[in-house]
């Protein structure tokens, strides 16, 4: 009796879009996209980035914006990588940003590996550093920034407690980049000043950072709430 064909598992690729302008994806993030069967992206890739897919590729929206995106939502993001492979697709997942700087891609590759799916990263330019950059905001400088720290502006709300320990962050670094703050900027920087950092300590906040429509507010910790509210700065934003 002649066995059953069996279908050849596919691989996956989680691939950082950048922050936003379509022109810092990376050459292999390009190659891949161009040689998927299927696309997984999310709310903060830019769309221009589909253009490069096969016609015929599948196409599949699972953003959400800031905040929303829940445990429920990301198991069934999970499962839809580990259904599309198994399924023997070419699967590319496009992620804003970088796929490990508060991307959740770590909890996406642990439940690849779980099923032994093969899987691929390729790093992308983190909002992180980007939208800083094209603001003109250099995170470090010899003279006057030799350390820099990246925060999540918001939490995994299913936690039951905050992991922050806001005394060693306030002061334990000379620059502080926080990603995804707008909702929780008067907490923060309540948290920051009561802890030791100066209201006085220069902050800016980049709206939509790297495409031809950001808009970028600077101050200080004092007053930046009050010029975020005079320039309408809504998420997502980088502080």
């Amino acid at each position: 009796m002649p066995s059953r064909p069996t279908t050849k598992i596919g691989k996956v690729a989680l691939v950082g879009a950048g922050p936003g302008d379509p022109k810092l994806l990376t050459l292999r993030g390009k190659e891949l996209l161009e040689k998927a069967d299927i696309l997984i992206y999310d709310y903060l890739a830019n769309p221009e980035l589909l253009r490069f897919a096969k016609k015929d590729a599948e196409q599949i929206y699972v953003g959400k914006k800031r905040g929303s995106l829940n445990s429920e939502h990301q198991e069934n993001i999970n499962q839809l990588l580990i259904s599309s492979a198994k399924a023997g697709k070419t699967v590319v997942r496009l992620k804003g940003g970088d796929p490990f700087i508060f991307g959740r891609g770590g909890e996406e590759i642990e439940a690849l590996a779980a099923e032994s799916i093969p899987f691929e990263v390729v790093p992308g330019v983190s909002s992180a550093v980007g939208v800083p950059a094209y603001a003109g905001i250099p995170l470090t400088h010899r003279k006057v920034a030799s350390s820099v720290t990246f925060i999540t502006g918001h939490e995994d709300p299913a936690k039951t407690e905050s992991h922050f320990d806001w005394e060693k962050l306030a002061t334990g670094a000379d620059t502080l980049v926080f990603l995804m703050a707008m909702g929780n900027l008067p907490a923060i920087i309540k948290e920051l000043c009561s802890h030791g950092r100066a209201s006085s300590t220069p902050a800016a906040l980049i709206q939509w950072g790297t495409y031809p429509y950001q808009k970028t507010v600077t101050g200080t910790l004092n007053n930046i709430i009050h010029s975020a509210e005079k320039a309408h700065i809504k998420p997502p934003v980088v502080m």
